[in-house]
């Protein structure tokens, strides 16, 4: 998903503060010079951060435009945590280390009155220093915005730092640190990159910071009269005379600690957080765990039912256990503030303290667990130490090719202790009753519905899709629209397709999404020379208009909870053709399309590419039966509207949980169950802590062998010295071995190849030097002939000067006589 830099954080106040008499922990000092433009948003974004413990100093410059002063005053009011102070100008960093020495806490955060943070940004920033005593300061990736716009997440590298600044001005910092190296040096010039100075001088010092990659959660307002811009156009011989002296003094810098990380633990236990701080809350507060913030019919799910939720009875926190792009971050931060991607920021290890902390700093009433194995395996811990907390979770499908069943099969181990888990279609309902034996009364389907009003084909104007294609209006389309994926069968799709063609030639095919196997189907419909046939857009965010233009859509899925794409398609008026895995028959029957028998063992054969004839054939049927016959298609057109508006819309699934939550935290009867479960658990103790300790160790080791557990997505982004994507399919829990094999043989030769390059490289140099040595002593001796030739010289002119003198004559007139 694109970045939107118009979602900047402050646009709207969302004040959280401190209760009275709560001591700060975190000291912002902002210098102010004439700054009244953009205070007001600066203001707001600074209110509205999770992590309310922090006093706010703000030292006017001595600014000289009166409404700026006023304004200052003015926005001081409002909030009881900002305290102002007036100086004579002196620049920037003469300002901020005037603030620090006001400050009363452990930690500063230097931020200028233009400037803005994200919500999270000090609760990210407090925890790293916190859970890493040694380091001095943290600091995330930041976005660059207004004139500019740019994200800027660069690994920190302190020897890079010597030629190139790779950090803003923004981070928190330990105080002591700032104060042992004398703050920002502004004795030799008022105007320079002072920031770049000061970092210097703290890596020279030995200290190192804590960086968060993965997230830009400060916003650099990037203005053509701002202090950069002034900065960049006035270096000179003294500025860079001042960083290059700093730098020199960087010789053996300390390793800096980057998150996401390494995952490496060592049987650690959980620990339950210290955190005695409670913000005020007459809400309900929920909050989900789950494995990201990513495209998906799961992850869609998640954010529908969020965004459902009355926002004035409840308060939602997101909290993320995976590794991942967190492409809808936006998306996520437009429902809550509270999102919290634990990789980006905490350690593997400390992943259920946080957690803990989340709870007990929220007063959380429901944990809401979907998708994220860590969230299943914490679940004895959290109710062992949490009674009072309510536990459920949301099943969208059972996966036999991995871990026997997958989440399914975890929340099935769980059920004494979880509250109830709800499921997306009635044959997991089923499979969680029949196989792992769930009382019936524990487990609900609550399908995930689509946004009605939204899917109307009527607010779509027809033709965008053929436009984009420039294909003929009247060729019919099957639309098949998933991420391509083994599980998904697209291949299936490309020998349903060549029969299709050979009974309706003019069908199009059209593929819409991304995935692991895309590569691999592009050069298959090219060598059965089905360009023309089966046609690519890749992933799309916005997907009416094909399905406005779509016949049919097409779903070849080994497996299915109740896709997305069935709802969609219904609510759009396109007759669904499926097969009949997983939930789909709770939706699509012959009234709305067709179901499919499948045919392929979902365990063993995930990646097969061989299909029976007589399932390639009943798609084939099915689709031209419907592109056909008119008449049939404006019926099940018809019929697939009907449908979901009877039943299956997110109002109506969203409706379920308002009640569903309020009956979890009301019910006095629920509570004394949950008192009970966890009274037990302590006398089974340390059963629970150990069940965590296990799957996090399990993941460290799965980890350090470099075969990534298949958790939630197919692949799994791993980052050493360098980022790269380890894809691969998985069955009963292990990376399928032929594509994680292959591709650790080619990371081997490529380093092997490296190593031999270099060996030639130094056989190379070898050469060079005997060549010079060569060349050397070529020269030598050309100097020895030389000198040979310049001795026979002076000899020669010896003895012609001989011969000149007198004794010369006398021999002369001698050989004269004894000729005669």
């Amino acid at each position: 998903m694109k970045f939107d830099y118009t979602l900047q954080p402050g646009l709207v106040e969302q004040k959280r503060e401190m209760k009275a008499g709560e001591m700060p922990l975190i000291s912002i000092i902002t210098p102010y010079y004439n700054g009244k433009k953009y205070i007001d948003q600066t203001y707001q974004c600074v209110v509205n951060q999770t992590f309310p413990y922090f006093e706010w100093i703000i030292v006017d410059d001595g600014s000289t435009d009166q409404e700026s002063l006023d304004k200052l005053e003015e926005v001081a009011s409002r909030d009881s945590r900002i305290k102002v102070f007036h100086k004579e100008n002196g620049g920037p960093a003469d300002t901020r280390n005037y603030g620090v020495k006001k400050a009363i806490t452990e930690y500063v955060c230097p931020l200028d009155s233009d400037d803005l943070i994200e919500p999270t940004y000090l609760e990210y920033c407090w925890w790293m220093l916190e859970k890493n005593p040694k380091a001095a300061w943290s600091f995330t990736g930041s976005v660059g915005f207004q004139n500019q716009e740019y994200i800027w997440d660069p690994e920190f590298n302190p020897l890079v730092m010597k030629k190139s600044n790779l950090l803003s001005v923004t981070a928190v910092i330990r105080k002591k640190e700032f104060e042992k190296i004398g703050g920002y040096d502004c004795s030799k010039l008022k105007h320079y990159h002072e920031d770049w100075h000061f970092w210097l001088r703290m890596i020279a010092s030995a200290n190192f910071p804590v960086q968060s990659r993965g997230e830009s959660l400060f916003w650099y307002r990037r203005r053509e009269n701002g202090e950069f811009s002034t900065t960049e156009n006035k270096k000179d011989g003294l500025h860079n005379k001042l960083i290059a002296k700093a730098a020199d003094k960087v010789i053996h810098p300390h390793k800096p600690v980057i998150y996401p990380g390494t995952v490496e633990t060592n049987w650690e236990k959980p620990v339950v957080s210290s955190w005695n701080r409670v913000l005020d809350n007459k809400k309900i507060s929920v909050a989900f765990l789950i494995p990201w913030l990513e495209m998906g019919g799961a992850d869609k799910f998640n954010f529908d039912l969020i965004e459902g939720l009355d926002s004035d009875a409840f308060e939602i926190g997101i909290i993320t256990t995976e590794k991942a792009k967190n492409e809808w971050i936006q998306k996520a931060r437009a429902l809550t503030a509270d999102v919290f991607n634990l990789p980006n920021f905490v350690d593997p290890k400390d992943y259920a303290e946080f957690v803990t902390y989340y709870i007990k700093s929220r007063k959380v009433n429901v944990l809401f667990v979907s998708n994220s194995y860590h969230g299943y395996y914490m679940i004895p811990w959290l109710r062992e130490n949490f009674p009072e907390l309510a536990i459920v979770d949301y099943i969208h499908m059972e996966e036999w090719y991995w871990r026997n069943g997958g989440y399914a099969r975890a929340s099935g181990a769980l059920q004494a202790i979880s509250e109830r888990t709800y499921v997306c279609n009635n044959a997991t309902r089923r499979v969680m009753m029949d196989i792992y034996h769930m009382p019936q009364e524990q487990v609900e389907t609550v399908h995930i519905g689509v946004d009605a009003d939204q899917f109307d084909r009527n607010l779509i104007r027809p033709g965008m899709l053929y436009q984009e294609l420039e294909l003929d209006s009247q060729r019919p389309v099957v639309l098949f629209i998933c991420r391509l994926h083994p599980q998904k069968r697209p291949f299936l799709m490309l020998e349903v397709a060549k029969v299709v063609k050979k009974r309706v030639p003019d069908v199009a095919f059209v593929v819409v999404g991304d995935g692991e196997q895309k590569e691999q189907l592009k050069n298959a419909v090219e060598k059965a020379d089905l360009q023309d046939t089966v046609l690519f857009v890749g992933a799309r965010k916005e997907v009416r208009p094909y399905y406005r233009d779509a016949k049919i859509t097409l779903i070849t899925s080994l497996k299915e909870g109740l896709a997305l794409t069935a709802y969609e398609s219904c609510a759009m008026g396109v007759p669904v053709i499926s097969a009949d895995v997983g939930g789909q028959s709770d939706l699509i029957d012959d009234e709305v399309g067709r179901l499919i028998p499948c045919m392929q063992d979902e365990e063993s054969e995930i990646h097969k590419k061989n299909f029976k004839k007589q399932e390639i054939y009943a798609y084939a049927d099915a689709i031209v039966e419907i592109l056909t016959n008119e008449e049939k298609w404006n019926t099940l057109s018809q019929n697939c509207r009907k449908r979901i508006l009877e039943g299956f819309t997110i109002d109506a699934m969203v409706e379920y949980f308002d009640k569903e939550f309020r009956r979890l935290v009301e019910d006095k009867s629920l509570l004394q169950q949950r008192q009970s479960k966890a009274e037990a658990l302590k006398m089974l103790a340390p059963l629970a802590e150990d069940i965590w300790t296990m799957e996090l160790q399990e993941y460290s080791a799965e980890f350090l062998r470099g075969r990534m557990p298949r958790r939630e997505r197919d692949f799994f982004i791993y980052e050493g010295c360098q980022d790269f994507e380890v894809y691969g399919a998985y069955n009963d829990g292990r990376v399928n071995g032929l594509e994680c094999a292959v591709n650790r043989h080619e990371e081997v030769l490529n380093r092997h190849e490296e190593v031999v390059n270099r060996h030639e490289e130094v056989v190379n140099r070898h050469e060079e030097v005997v060549n010079r040595h060569e060349e050397v002593v070529n020269r030598h001796e050309d100097a020895i002939n030389h000198q040979w030739g310049i001795q026979k010289w002076h000899e020669d002119r010896i003895s012609a000067l001989e011969q000149r003198t007198f004794k010369g004559m006398l021999k002369k007139v001698f050989r004269k006589l004894f000729k005669k």
